[in-house]
């Protein structure tokens, strides 16, 4: 298995934290997020990661060098001239994720999710991508048909709906920033290099199967904000 983690963000939402240091490095308990995401896909069978910096990039290549990369093959998608949203960046690390089916997680999230179980689901599926998803409170919803594929987005705030296959009564489920994708995805992607993955799944989806992983018995967080932050720290010890 192989895995991209996303850590190149600005972390507007930790500011003051991050006006020094990139998100990836703010630590819970005393371990950094990036090192957690890391020992998480090694412990679940990775040992091929490719890891995308932007904010203090070179902070992110020192620690990794510092802790001789956890003993595995750690790559790094320079984006430091240009952040190229999470599609952009996928885009960009192709060379490195090309060959088989790969995982790719959010630096700022912590979860006690199976990531070997969702990553044999996904290849058993024949799926072009499964994404784990949650049913919270979300400003931004995916909506999946009864057969759990993706048919569209809702933004609750402005109202946009976006639709990729007609469907009656949707589901609307948020997404938890944890995914797996088949590498054909990069034969669907724009020639521009700064896009997001969801508008690539948005127009794959009237062709191609993009299945939802309701994951609602896991723990998960996003720890983008303070507040997270601090109930990250009573949940993960």
């Amino acid at each position: 298995m192989k895995a991209i983690i996303f850590a190149a963000g600005l972390g507007t939402r930790l500011r003051p934290l991050t006006d020094t240091r990139p998100k990836a490095l703010i630590e819970i308990n005393g371990v950094p997020l990036l090192e957690i995401a890391v020992r998480k896909l090694i412990k679940n069978g990775c040992l091929d990661i490719i890891i995308n910096v932007h904010h203090f990039g070179e902070q992110i290549i020192d620690f990794l060098k510092t802790n001789d990369n956890f003993g595995i093959n750690i790559a790094i998608s320079d984006e430091r001239d240009l952040l190229l949203d999470t599609g952009g960046g996928l885009k960009k690390a192709a060379w490195f994720l090309h060959d088989e089916p790969f995982m790719a997680i959010n630096s700022d999230i912590l979860t006690d999710m199976d990531f070997k179980a969702f990553y044999e689901i996904h290849c058993r599926s024949n799926a072009l991508a499964t994404l784990a998803v949650r049913d919270r409170a979300s400003s931004r919803y995916l909506q999946f048909d009864q057969e759990n594929k993706l048919c569209g987005w809702k933004n609750i705030k402005t109202g946009e709906v976006r639709a990729s296959r007609d469907t009656e009564s949707p589901r609307h489920l948020a997404f938890s920033g944890i995914q797996v994708i088949h590498p054909d995805i990069f034969k669907l992607m724009p020639d521009e290099s700064k896009f997001s993955i969801i508008d690539v799944y948005l127009e794959a989806a009237k062709k191609y199967d993009i299945l939802a992983y309701p994951h609602d018995e896991d723990l998960w967080l996003d720890v983008g904000k303070p507040e997270a932050l601090e109930k990250g720290r009573s949940l993960f010890i």
